[in-house]
């Protein structure tokens, strides 16, 4: 995993030296989610930071909660009154919003997609994120071998993000289970899979309260839950509380996926099993790069070697290693995490 992170940064610093142009009067935008999440409140101290060393200006812009996709499409509206060269997303409606994005490259700006592609993902210029397929891959693999023989009785619990089922929620979700050794149906669905092991899927809005109601809602079906996938650290922190009611926090195993500081925090604290970190800062910084080497000359960002999207990097958390899966630990993960 060291080397992966190692590869990226390689990548990060050859792509960089085209984006130190002069980039003065040149504005960017940044539409997250929610301006709440510590995840996406690094990634604006990454844009702000990138954008105040190279000149630039930045507008911030954010769903009041997740889920919010009308003040996304305003905020691109508005991006483009406002003639923004560029524009960095994690949007909330990955395919809704494709209509407003396709508005805003016509108007002349790059449309960079963070941590969440879009549906279809080539609606965006391209795509910084973690391979979230990837990052729910580690999770299930360490699950299903710190389970041992175990993992053919085991009884999951999948908390999701929204009934829209965006790109990064799928991505997540699939790579979990696949990592557990479940066989998927539609890999681009979640929800249609056979095994018995599945309890079942309810959603969380990536938030501890959405976390606590669908852990409770599944284990109205199945009180003998053992396994739960999470799709981030507050809605595992959520799941967490709603075990520990019934008193049976100490006897089931949570995985997530995040990396912030808190959910690091709870990795140590035996609250989540293990968390794939993802990175951040580096994904809006390394975006707002991209848009001031766009506004200098028309260069669009490129796609990591091999893959559809440019790759951030993911490492797995945990202070419980298993055989044949890469991690590192909970005190590599502090000096990383973020939030």
């Amino acid at each position: 995993m060291k080397t992966l992170l190692a590869s990226t940064a390689i990548a990060f610093a050859a792509m960089s030296g085209t984006a130190m142009a002069d980039a003065h009067s040149v504005t960017a935008c940044l539409i997250t989610k929610t301006d709440t999440n510590p995840f996406f409140v690094k990634m604006k101290e990454g844009a702000e930071a990138k954008a105040a060393e190279l000149g630039m200006t930045l507008k911030s812009f954010a769903g009041k909660i997740d889920g919010d996709h009308e003040t996304q499409v305003a905020a691109i509206e508005t991006c483009i009154a406002d003639g923004a060269r560029g524009s960095l997303l994690t949007a909330s409606d990955t395919s809704s919003i494709v209509t407003a994005v396709q508005q805003a490259r016509d108007a002349g700006m790059v449309v960079i997609a963070l941590d969440t592609p879009l549906d279809p993902a080539d609606a965006a210029d391209a795509t910084f994120a973690t391979d979230n397929f990837l990052a729910g891959k580690l999770i299930g693999q360490w699950a299903a071998a710190k389970l041992g023989d175990d993992a053919a009785n085991a009884k999951i619990a999948m908390l999701d993000l929204a009934v829209s089922q965006p790109t990064v929620g799928v991505l997540r979700d699939q790579g979990f289970l696949e990592g557990f050794g479940i066989d998927l149906g539609d890999p681009n669905k979640w929800g249609d899979e056979t095994d018995p092991r599945i309890v079942g899927n309810d959603v969380t809005a990536g938030n501890e309260e959405g976390g606590r109601k669908a852990m409770e809602n599944l284990l109205a079906k199945d009180p003998m839950i053992n396994v739960v996938y999470t799709i981030n650290e507050p809605a595992a922190a959520g799941a967490y509380e709603a075990l520990k009611s019934i008193g049976r926090e100490n006897d089931v195993l949570i995985v997530s996926v995040d990396g912030g500081c808190p959910g690091v925090q709870n990795v140590e604290e035996g609250v989540i099993g293990a968390t794939s970190q993802q990175y951040p800062l580096l994904m809006a910084s390394k975006g707002i790069e991209a848009i001031a080497a766009f506004a200098k000359d028309g260069t669009k960002p490129q796609a990591t070697e091999g893959k559809d999207f440019f790759d951030t990097g993911v490492a797995l958390v945990t202070d419980k290693p298993v055989d044949g899966v890469e991690s590192i630990s909970v005190a590599e993960g502090k000096e990383l995490c973020w939030g």
